[in-house]
């Protein structure tokens, strides 16, 4: 078994997505910048989770990605198999030669047992119990507010020719 960076990053990524998925639609943009990971990179790490029915994507405006299924059904194993491949594994076992194979092999197992029971349900309400901040809401975005009308200043003097003669009729 193969934990990498990338599955850090899937995990974490996942984690905040499900901390904020009931405002809705999480964007990556909003995951990248908060866990400063790369907008590209997310996009392959969720294009992967999207394809093991993970995350659901939304588009358009106010699109995002929520999860695919329950947080309770989802675990580490889960994630780490959608990102690393399920091959990544085998090669992992069989690339290690030697009479410590059937060693590898058996850790292999028992970190996979062990991730499997893991449940991102589990990783979120650790984050909550840690007093993540959360926000209920998407960021309020800046009110338009029209410019106050400029009225031009009355200096009471005839600004035309016809203006001018107006002003001795009265």
């Amino acid at each position: 078994m193969r934990l990498s960076t990338k599955s850090r990053f899937a995990v974490n990524a996942l984690i905040d997505l499900s901390l904020r998925e009931q405002s809705g639609p999480v964007s990556l943009a909003a995951i990248s910048t908060r866990q400063q990971i790369s907008l590209s990179y997310l996009e392959q790490l969720f294009s992967r989770l999207r394809v093991a029915g993970l995350v659901e994507s939304t588009r358009g405006p106010g699109g995002g990605y929520t999860l695919g299924r329950a947080a309770d059904d989802i675990s580490v194993a889960d994630v780490v198999a959608a990102v690393e491949g399920p091959a990544a594994a085998d090669e992992d076992v069989n690339s290690r030669a030697g009479l410590a194979r059937d060693l590898w092999a058996r850790l292999d197992d028992v970190m996979q047992a062990h991730m499997a029971s893991i449940r991102l349900s589990d990783l979120v309400d650790e984050q909550r119990n840690l007093g993540v901040n959360v926000e209920t809401r998407p960021s309020a975005r800046r009110a338009i507010t029209p410019r106050p009308v400029s009225r031009p200043l009355g200096s009471g003097v005839p600004n035309s020719v016809f203006a001018f003669g107006r002003s001795f009729a009265r």
